[in-house]
């Protein structure tokens, strides 16, 4: 059975067989027969963490439990507004909480986490999604080109697909709708450097 806990830069969940390379929470979302109901989220606490920590064992989608997402890279989990988690990523939520700090102004992370909920879901329960130009957006934003979200990085865009980037085109210029929240994009603006999926330098650099 394909559960239904991948999450894509668009904000959905999908049911695909492809894991990805990190996984993340945003509290209990699944009922008893291991299904998605309406709610997306429980609190605005949305991490990532790293698919192997201290040998740690899980049993996807118990009863009571937190239902476990997963994303192919840290690129899409910025873009479905996820943050590194404090305990299994110490090292990259510091340095990303040191650079949100100081492109956004906030001084905790309660103050982080209200920021990027308020960025990244509307009161209608969608994807915040603006435009902007994308000359100047950072590495690891993603856009939609063509109706498909895709990452800027390296000065090309890749096309996004669950299991890795399948093309590449060269990064123009001009208005695009920008997917990653903006609170994020101003953070990957003042240095933070997301780990892609390898696909994404393989046979597109």
């Amino acid at each position: 059975m394909t559960l239904q806990n991948r999450i894509l830069p668009t904000g959905e969940i999908a049911a695909t067989p492809e894991r990805g390379t990190l996984m993340g929470n945003r509290g209990i979302l699944h009922d008893a027969d291991l299904q998605l109901g309406k709610v997306r989220w429980r609190h605005p606490h949305w991490v990532t963490c790293l698919l192997d920590f201290k040998n740690r064992r899980r049993k996807l989608m118990q009863p009571g439990a937190y239902t476990e997402l997963f994303f192919l890279d840290e690129p899409t989990a910025f873009a479905a507004g996820h943050r590194p988690c404090g305990e299994c990523r110490r090292a990259a939520f510091r340095r990303f909480a040191t650079l949100f700090h100081a492109a956004n102004g906030t001084e905790t992370l309660a103050e982080i986490d209200r920021l990027m909920h308020r960025d990244r879901v509307t009161r209608r329960r969608e994807q915040v999604r603006y435009t902007g130009a994308l000359e100047t957006l950072p590495d690891g934003a993603f856009i939609l080109h063509e109706d498909a979200p895709h990452l800027v990085w390296g000065g090309r865009l890749l096309r996004y697909a669950p299991g890795g980037y399948t093309a590449a085109l060269p990064r123009s210029t001009g208005p695009a709708t920008v997917l990653t929240p903006a609170s994020i994009v101003a953070t990957l603006a003042a240095g933070y450097r997301p780990v892609p999926h390898p696909s994404a330098t393989k046979n597109h650099t």
